[in-house]
């Protein structure tokens, strides 16, 4: 990763992918980013803007139920132990669709996407940390329900178990934004965002937290990247600890999935956590995705947003 304070302390633009354990990392001037590299960042793309004008089939093949509940079992007791308070478990699901991974790259609608060498795509709704004028913001996203249940922005916002988690999060973000700059805010807690998800639509819960960085930061990029990684709200708290755990329990390699993606302008930074996530293995596609677990977690709703977040955002 010191090619990141090389490439920022010039001032020189580019694009960064780091999966989530650190242990793959593609960092590239944006003048000689490989051709099979497409990103969207904010308002920022590198490949037209097209609509999808076709109709495509899509089907996902979820882990059952049981197996789903073999799993949080040894989240909870890892809870009652004290071991960990709040915990992201994942899971790799197989998906079938007509389309190809670029075609589901270039169609979908989201903030942030990206499409890396025909192996996988995200399209995230979640932003990691972005640098602004010396200031640091991250929005740690936590909470999700279908927005056509009846009352449904009053009953995420009500729900004690939803609360818990997300100021868990934010806790957490607060401390690790401490350690790369100073005059740590909460500037806006539990606010709510509408998201496409496939045929429906999901509220989804963020909070933004900012701090103040030296004015030289971008010299020290790597550091303070390599500090906040991985992300809290993929994660859990405390952090060092929910990783063991996470490490032991998935049964799968998250690899890029729940890393982070960005883009250096040669003056700001604009980044995003690598969810909403598809992955190409020997010609068959998986979706990963997950949830954040708490002691109140119920073990069928649960499951259920695990299914939710699988869908094609077109």
């Amino acid at each position: 990763m010191q090619q990141i304070n090389e490439l920022a302390s010039k001032k020189e633009p580019f694009l960064f992918v780091l999966s989530y354990d650190l242990k793959k990392q593609f960092i590239q001037p944006l003048k000689q980013l490989d051709d099979d590299i497409l990103y969207k960042i904010g308002n920022q793309r590198n490949y037209p803007k097209t609509v999808l004008q076709k109709d495509f089939f899509f089907k996902k093949n979820p882990l059952s139920f049981r197996n789903y509940q073999k799993s949080l079992k040894k989240i909870l007791e890892e809870i009652r132990s004290g071991n960990t308070y709040l915990l992201n478990l994942t899971f790799k699901t197989p998906i079938e669709t007509d389309l190809t991974l670029k075609e589901v790259f270039t169609y979908a609608k989201a903030k942030y996407k990206l499409y890396f060498k025909d192996e996988f795509i995200c399209f995230s709704p979640e932003k990691f940390i972005e640098i602004v004028n010396d200031k640091i913001s991250t929005y740690p996203m936590k909470g999700t329900i279908e927005a056509s249940l009846p009352n449904a922005k009053e009953k995420i916002l009500t729900n004690e178990k939803e609360m818990a988690e997300h100021v868990m999060i934010v806790d957490l973000m607060r401390n690790d934004l401490a350690m790369v700059g100073t005059d740590v805010q909460v500037e806006k807690f539990r606010y709510v965002e509408k998201i496409q998800a496939g045929e429906k639509e999901l509220l989804q819960v963020s909070s933004k937290i900012t701090a103040k960085l030296p004015k030289k930061w971008s010299n020290n990029l790597e550091n303070l990247l390599f500090t906040l990684l991985p992300a809290g709200s993929i994660t859990g708290a405390p952090k060092r600890s929910t990783v063991n755990i996470i490490n032991n329990v998935e049964d799968y390699h998250r690899d890029f999935y729940t890393g982070v993606f960005g883009l250096f302008d040669g003056k700001n930074l604009y980044s995003a956590v690598m969810i909403r996530f598809i992955e190409k293995k020997d010609e068959k596609l998986y979706y990963k995705s997950g949830g954040g677990i708490t002691i109140d977690s119920d073990a069928r709703s649960e499951y259920e947003e695990l299914i939710d977040k699988i869908y094609l955002p077109l």
